[in-house]
């Protein structure tokens, strides 16, 4: 790298061994230029090889000069020497001789010459790098053949020779120029003495090569040349050079030649005139060579000249470089002649005379400089001047010319006085305009003079400018500037000012305020009010006007009364309302703008410091209720007023006591002893005294047992006064739980930590049962349960058995283990009888007998079992045993069923379920559809034995139903009512809450005796958002539907009755920020941002305070922007204002103006256009938002579907094995009360009576877009359940603040009544249009009777869904949302079915389109494969809105049947299986018909409600005569969906070929009545949800419309 610097920058060359490096793909060089002007080269050397060693030089140049630097860079490799050039040498001075060595290393380098090693005298020097020098070079000596030997290696060298010439420079002899003068001849020889041959010899004059024509003549020879002049003259002054050259150098030599001329007149002096003070020039020019001397010479007189003398130089007379005198002030001394004189040694003197003549200017020779007159009066002006006649004199004010003929004010004298001449102005009278300067002007032919007279006209002064600084409350401050003081100092000022409302005759004065004073403090004056304010000057003239009267306004002060009739009033245990009026009105200083309440404890320990709270003012008349207060504390309670100016004094300290509440802790040291099997003594302590929050009423001991089970015993509770109770009546050797809590007058107060304590052993309870069966001729087994009250920890079981007739006087004893719950009792005797009773024994002892069997040994052992049936309950997810051992010869089969709706379906065994060996049945991870009744069957020979067991599975609870109750500032209150149990008893709750913006949950754990919790501490005027869960032994439960609360509080806003502004300058504004109202939050910042208006750039400040804060460094006289921003934890409130500083003098600012003009035409244009281009935008808002809606509907749909599928494939039932003929229908023991059926469209709410069953539905209800691809359409509708005890455990009731369908405004407004069931219903149609369409709200057979309209083969479903906008983050497990699936199926069917929507209600509240993608949902097929297969992921979380389509019903002559949900009536089973109001109708009852055989109470409920009804056949069927004319025909492409039809007695509909709706089958089946009862099994799958049941007959008709389908929505 090279870096140079220099200006002009210079270009940097880079060179290698004095040889310009080559510009290749080696070699590559860059410059820039830095910004400090340095230039920086680099060379970059790619891949070095030898010869790129040796010495680099880098030379920078610009036009000024050059610089450059060098250093050697040596590359590793063989030495050599780069080629030599021959030298040649310039005689008499130095060379170089460089030996350029490449390759690295190498030892030395020498040279030789003539064999011999140099160097061998004093002018040769060899360096180091291999540099020979010679110095002072000679011809003959240093001329020849020069050696550079290098030494590469200790014995070889390489090396390289040069040969020097040496050539001589020429050599000039010295020559001189004579003397010379005009006219003479002149020869100079030049000659060369030495040099080289040849040699060229030219001449120069001053530099310039000699042109012929210039009388100058050259010769020149070999080493010769003359210069010869043929007649001197003044232009051959001059240096001439004589230059000779040779190869060797080129030499010159200069002399100069010089011309003599003597003097002579170039410009001769002649008489002039001259003009007294004025500059005067008397011309005399000469030239000669050597240059003459010039010398003036003055006469004085005007006669002839008698002897002139030298003229002294001065400062006034000075000789000019071209020998003219110069006089720069002329006086009349001045006059004479005068001789000019020059000389320069060759020839004689010349000199030459002239006469100077003075002339006179006019001149002011007497004026006054200053003067002063009286306004009003008059004043004359004299003015003196002299001069060469005629003199004229002229006046002037300021720059104007007077004139007496046009402002008769002035008059002009003029008078000869001598040599002078007398000039006066009159003004007549003088006025404030005259205090200015005049000027008189004397003129005349030679000059002109000007005399300045400075008038100042004396008047009384003009009032001051007053300008208000500072107003306080009592005081105000003042400034005032005078402007004129009437051209005479100002002696002093008064101030007078008054009440605005009264006369200046009621003034106050402040006088004689010294001159020199500019401002003034007006104190004692009275807070809010208004004063007028006015202002003199004064000078020796006399006093001004009054000023501009002002208005100004006092500051508020602090009120000076407190307020009056404070009162106190206790609210509750935590709040004191606080009452007070207003202070009196004349010690109110302003407007009473809010109230400081000051609160403080009393009780002993108190610190006594006040807490302080602020409210607004509302009227003379205030109330304030103090929260969050100690319980049952007394406090004192003091109130002041404040206004913006500050607080005013405090009322006197009442005091008040808060009312009772319940003690916020429990009683300490809680000790529980057990003292025998049934009794146990429970002790405490009182809880502290300053936690009671009351008088203390008593103490209340709460207990309940904790079962083996894990379920809870019912809860007790015993109140009393003592510290000590005694618990009696406690069942034996039983875990209880114990709380304790103090109670007051208010209530209870926090139960203590649960304690645990067990009562002791004591004699066991009988076993709960017994059996005894014989097992062979000689031994009978005996079986027991264990006793319901064991009372202890079981050690043995002892069995007794007698024979009465044997006549032994006591029973054989048998003792077995624990565990052991059988005994087989040997070497009986046969056909005697035998009596068996068992009793178990505890480390108390024996306990009682269980009652006593009698048995007798037989030969033959039929099947018997010894275990026991009954209730078995269990935790879901656990493995349960239900044993069954058995006895018999021959050895029993063992055989499990599981009752089924009207069957009983065998236990098959898998994974989930095991019989082993001894006939016990285990099922593994049991789950709630695993509840049920199991039957085992022991069969031999000789006969069968059975038990039932029925096995109760505990789940978690159901979701409990949340409510909001009460809100305040920085509590909500919540309120719940739980679900059901789930089979176990519910433990705690868990409640979740979060802000409502985010997703970090907090949780709170609540007892299972609270139905009400109060979260505290929270953000004020924010919404959050609330889940609740309850737990039970099995684990939590369901969470609640997520309900949003807002805490009161709202976020600031600024009151347009306050004055934003209290005080602006030319450079300060003060703002009043105490317009801002918190909206019940305190404030936490307010930031200012301001701007001068059409500035860009805003200013900011931010404050904390909330009374006044400033705006400083304003400019002046200027409009400003002002924006504001006040917070609090509910949000931001935003101001916007202008206002404008006043002018450097005080004075206000016109308001901004509009442009005019051309503007008007564009803002009316602005105004017409904003609101076309506004509307248009907003219809394409709407149509893109409308848009997105159906696209965002089509889309949930199709993941609602795809998530349905996925949870029934996942939690469908299997069963052990098929069950032969028809499917079973779906189980359903579930209410639904009465609902009434609503359809709300847009033109209104068409309602249906009680006494009408079907109402029309038209295209209207379906007239949205389809998509070209779509299939079906369908209707969204609600319907309201009310509360009851039964039921599917539902709550879709309270509806998410925010969300759709109630908006939050509304929930703001007023709660909607919660109902604890609350469903959505979707009507799907799956048919082309038509003009009407029929909704049967009753799911019956229906007939002609009933006045029904039914078109062709369309179908409508009724189906429970509830609203995707509900229940946002509630997720549910799969198990979860199968079993609410299953609930509201079982709902519906049995509502359906129990005639309870007879009067429904419904409510459409959202529209939905199907597209290709959800055909299987909608579609049947031919196979009857199960539809739902595919799986997706919803595209809301925690959102299910699925559709079951199962095969649908269908007629094989449509016109003569009636689909309807039953099976045929052909055999007596199927009639028997009707529901009750079924049965009663005639159609359905069969003459002489069979009473149904007796079904045990608990499976009738099972069985009966549903058997074989197939769910979606609820729709009816006509044959195709019913069509209207000009339908097109149903798509030949729909596929076909099996139907159980029934023919309609009534039935007089047309009769047209089936073909007409769709095509006829290959084989058709004959009507079902003339067809015996044959079933198919439909659906494909045993795993369906929805399990069908239907007939044989039509199933394979084709079918014009799309399948019937059912939706359902979780939450």
């Amino acid at each position: 790298m090279c870096a140079a610097k220099g200006a002009p920058p210079p270009t940097v060359t880079w060179a290698l061994d004095d040889e310009p490096i080559p510009r290749d793909s080696g070699h590559r060089t860059n410059q820039y230029t830095m910004s400090d002007g340095t230039t920086v080269s680099h060379m970059n050397v790619t891949s070095p090889q030898i010869k790129d060693g040796g010495v680099y030089r880098c030379t920078a140049r610009n036009s000024v000069g050059s610089a450059e630097y060098q250093a050697r860079i040596n590359v590793r490799g063989p030495p050599s020497i780069r080629a030599m050039k021959n030298i040649t040498a310039v005689a008499g001075r130095d060379t170089f001789i460089n030996c350029r060595v490449i390759g690295y290393p190498y030892y030395s380098i020498k040279w030789y010459k003539d064999s011999l090693l140099l160097p061998d005298n004093h002018r040769q020097v060899v360096f180091e790098n291999g540099t020979l020098k010679l110095m002072d070079v000679q011809k003959g000596m240093d001329e020849g053949e020069y050696l550079c030997s290098v030494l590469i290696q200790p014995q070889l060298s390489i090396s390289q020779s040069v040969h020097v010439t040496v050539k001589v420079p020429p050599l000039i002899q010295p020559f001189e120029f004579p003397p010379a003068s005009i006219g003479q001849l002149l020869y100079i020889p030049c000659v060369v003495s030495s040099g080289d041959m040849p040699i060229h010899i030219t001449w120069r004059k001053d530099g310039h090569v000699i042109l012929s024509g210039s009388g100058v003549t050259i010769e020149s020879k070999e080493f010769m040349s003359s210069l010869q002049i043929s007649s001197v003259s003044l232009k051959h002054n001059g240096n001439y050079t004589c230059i000779a050259s040779n190869d060797a150098a080129t030499v010159s030599r200069e002399r100069q030649l010089i011309v003599r001329v003597p003097p002579r007149f170039v410009v001769q002096p002649n008489n002039q005139d001259g003009i007294y003070g004025k500059a005067g020039v008397l011309n005399c020019s000469v030239d000669g060579y050597p240059p003459p001397k010039v010398m003036w010479k003055h006469a004085k007189g005007s006669g002839n000249p008698q002897q002139y003398h030298p003229i002294p130089l001065t400062g006034r007379i000075q000789i000019l470089p071209n020998s003219s005198l110069l006089i720069r002030h002329v006086l009349e001394e001045d006059i004479g002649y005068y001789l000019c004189q020059a000389s320069n040694g060759v020839g004689t003197d010349i000199s030459k005379s002239m006469f100077l003549t003075v002339k006179i200017p006019a001149m002011i020779t007497s004026h006054p400089n200053t003067t002063i007159a009286i306004k009003g009066q008059t004043k004359e002006l004299n003015c003196t001047a002299r001069g060469e006649r005629p003199i004229i004199i002229r006046w002037e004010k300021g720059d104007t010319v007077i004139d007496p003929d046009r402002n008769m004010r002035y008059a002009i004298t003029t008078k000869d006085n001598g040599d002078e001449v007398i000039s006066t102005l009159k003004l007549k009278p003088a006025d404030r305009g005259d205090s200015v300067f005049f000027s008189c002007h004397a003129i005349n032919s030679y000059g002109e003079d000007r005399g300045l007279i400075q008038l100042t006209v004396q008047e009384p002064p003009d009032p001051p400018e007053l300008e208000i600084r500072e107003v306080k409350a009592r005081s105000m401050n003042l400034r005032w500037t005078q402007r004129f003081d009437g051209n005479s100092i100002i002696t002093g000022f008064d101030i007078e000012y008054k009440n605005k409302s009264d006369s200046w005759d009621f003034k106050q004065s402040t006088r004689n305020i010294s001159p020199t004073i500019n401002q003034a403090n007006i104190v004692d004056l009275h807070p809010a009010s208004v004063y007028s304010i006015r202002m003199y000057s004064f000078n020796k003239i006399g006093r001004s006007e009054p000023s501009k009267e002002l208005t100004i306004s006092t500051e508020e002060a602090a009120p000076d009364g407190p307020p009056m009739d404070v009162t106190l009033q206790p609210m509750t245990s935590q709040s004191i309302q606080v009452t007070w009026k207003a202070p009196k009105k004349e010690l109110q200083n302003g407007v009473i703008r809010g109230y400081q309440i000051g609160y403080r404890e009393n009780s002993p320990g108190s610190n006594g410091q006040y807490s302080i709270v602020e409210m607004k003012a509302t009227g003379d008349s205030e109330v304030y209720t103090l929260d969050n207060l100690k319980k049952f504390a007394q406090y004192g309670v003091v109130v002041q007023a404040f206004n913006r100016a500050g607080t005013g004094p405090s009322s006197s300290e009442i005091n008040a006591t808060t009312l009772e509440d319940v003690p916020s802790q429990p009683p300490e040291n809680v000790r529980a002893i057990s003292i025998t099997s049934d009794v146990a003594v429970i002790s405490w302590s009182e809880p502290p005294r300053s936690t009671l929050n009351g008088v203390l009423k008593g103490y209340r001991v709460i207990f309940w047992s904790l079962y083996m089970d894990g379920e809870w015993g019912e809860m007790q509770n015993i109140t009393t006064t003592r510290e000590r109770v005694e618990l009696r009546g406690m069942e034996k050797f039983t875990n209880y739980s114990v709380q304790v809590l103090a109670y007051t007058q208010a209530g209870d107060g926090v139960r203590s930590s649960v304690l645990y304590i067990q009562t002791k052993e004591d004699i066991p309870g009988p076993p709960a049962g017994i059996k005894a069966v014989p097992s062979s001729a000689s031994s009978v087994v005996v079986s027991w349960l264990p006793p319901a009250k064991p009372n202890g920890i079981i050690r043995k079981y002892t069995i007794f058995c007698s024979s009465p007739g044997s006549g032994q006087p006591a029973p054989s004893e048998y003792e077995t283990s624990p565990d052991q719950l059988f005994y087989r009792i040997a070497h009986l005797n046969r056909g005697q009888q035998y009596m068996l009773w068992v009793a178990a024994v505890t480390s108390a002892g024996r306990g009682n007998i269980s009652e006593k069997v009698t048995i007798e040994p037989a030969g033959k052992a039929p099947a018997k079992i010894i275990s026991f049936g009954g209730t078995v309950t269990t935790p879901w997810m656990k493995d349960v045993r239900l044993p069954c051992n058995s006895v018999g010869e021959p050895v029993p089969a063992i055989k499990w069923t599981k009752d089924s709706e009207d069957s009983a379906i065998p236990v098959t065994v898998d994974g989930h379920r095991l019989i082993q060996t001894n006939g016990t049945l285990v099922l593994r991870s049991v789950k709630a559809e695993d509840s049920g009744y199991y039957t085992c069957t022991a069969t031999n020979t000789w006969g069968f034995d059975t038990i039932i067991i029925n096995l109760l599975v505990q789940v978690p609870p159901d979701q409990p139903r949340l409510t909001v109750s009460k809100t305040s500032a920085s509590s909500i209150t919540l309120a719940w009512i739980p679900g059901d149990n789930g089979g176990s008893s519910i433990r705690g709750f868990v409640l979740q809450y979060s802000v409502d913006n985010s997703e970090e949950w907090k949780d709170v754990f609540i007892s299972s005796s609270e139905r009400s919790f109060k979260l505290e501490s929270l953000k004020c005027g924010t919404w959050y958002k609330v889940k609740l869960a309850a737990k039970n032994s099995v684990g939590a439960g369901r969470i609640s539907e997520i309900i949003e609360a807002k805490t009161h509080g709202r976020e600031p806003s600024f009151s347009k009755d306050q004055h934003l502004f209290t005080h602006i300058n030319s450079t300060h504004a003060r703002l009043n920020l105490q317009g801002w109202s918190s909206g019940g939050c305190p404030i936490t910042a307010i930031v200012l941002e301001y701007r001068p208006k059409g500035n860009w750039v805003w200013q900011s400040l931010r404050t904390n305070s909330s009374s006044e804060v400033f705006l400083t460094e304003l400019r002046e006289a200027t409009w400003y922007e002002l924006r504001m921003k006040a917070c609090n934890s509910a949000g931001c409130g935003n101001e916007s204002a202008q206002f404008a500083t006043l002018d450097y003098d005080g004075s206000t600012i016109p308001p901004i103006k509009s442009a005019q003009g051309e503007g008007d035409d564009v803002k009316k244009l602005f105004t017409i256009a904003c609101p076309v281009i506004l509307a248009t935008l907003g219809v394409a808002l709407l149509f893109i938002i409308r848009k997105k809606r159906k696209e965002k509907r089509l889309k949930r749909l199709r993941d609602a579907k795809s998530l349905a599928e996925m949870l029934i494939s996942k939690n469908n039932r299997s069963f052990d094995t098929p069950v032969k003929g028809p499917p079973q229908g779906p189980r359903l023991h579930i209410d639904i009360p009465r609902v009434q059926l609503l359809i709300e469209d847009k033109e209104g709410i068409k309602q249906l009576g009680d006494d009408k069953a079907t109402i029309p539905v038209t295209d209207t209800e379906f007239s949205q877009a389809v998509n070209p691809q779509s299939f079906c359409t369908g209707v969204s509708l609600h319907h309201p359940a009310l509360i009851q005890n039964t039921g599917p455990l539902i709550d879709m009731s309270d509806i998410r603040p925010g969300t759709n369908p109630v908006s939050r405004k509304s929930v703001k407004s007023a709660h909607s009544t919660r109902n604890r069931y609350s469903s959505q219903w979707t009507l799907t149609k799956c048919q082309a249009s038509t003009p009407a369409r029929t909704l049967t709200s009753d799911w019956r057979t229906v007939g002609s009777q009933h006045g029904i309209t039914v078109t062709e083969s369309d179908s409508y479903s009724a189906s429970l869904s509830q609203d995707t906008d509900k229940g946002r983050n509630s997720m549910v497990s799969t198990e979860s949302a199968s079993s609410t699936y299953e609930e509201l199926a079982r709902a519906y069917e049995h509502a359906k079915l129990e005639e309870q929507l007879q009067h429904a209600k419904f409510e459409i509240t959202e529209c939905f389109i199907s597209d290709s993608s959800s055909d299987q949902m909608t579609t049947g097929t031919t196979d009857n494969a199960d539809s739902m297969t595919s799986m997706s992921t919803p595209s809301e979380p925690g959102i299910c809105r699925f559709t079951a389509s199962p095969p649908k019903p269908q007629d094989s002559e449509r016109g003569k049947s009636v689909a309807v949900p039953i099976p045929h009536r052909a055999s007596k089973s199927d009639y028997c299986n009707l529901p009750l109001y079924a049965k009663s109708e005639a159609f359905f009852r069969k003459p002489g018909s069979e009473p149904c055989p007796v079904v045990p109470p608990r499976e009738a409920s099972i069985r009966g409600l549903a058997r074989a009804y197939p769910a979606p056949a609820r729709h009816l069927t006509l044959e195709p005569g019913a069509k209207p004319l000009g339908l097109p025909p149903p798509a030949p492409a729909a596929t076909t969906l099996p139907q159980r039809t029934l023919p309609m007695p009534s039935t007089t509909g047309a009769t047209a070929p089936s073909t007409s709706a769709a095509p006829a089958p290959a084989t058709t089946e004959p009507p079902a009545a003339e067809r015996g009862p044959t079933h198919s099994k439909v659906g494909g799958s045993r795993d369906s949800l929805l399990e069908m049941s239907t007939s044989g007959v039509g199933r394979s008709q084709k079918q014009g419309a799309g399948a019937y389908s059912k939706s359902y929505t979780l939450v």
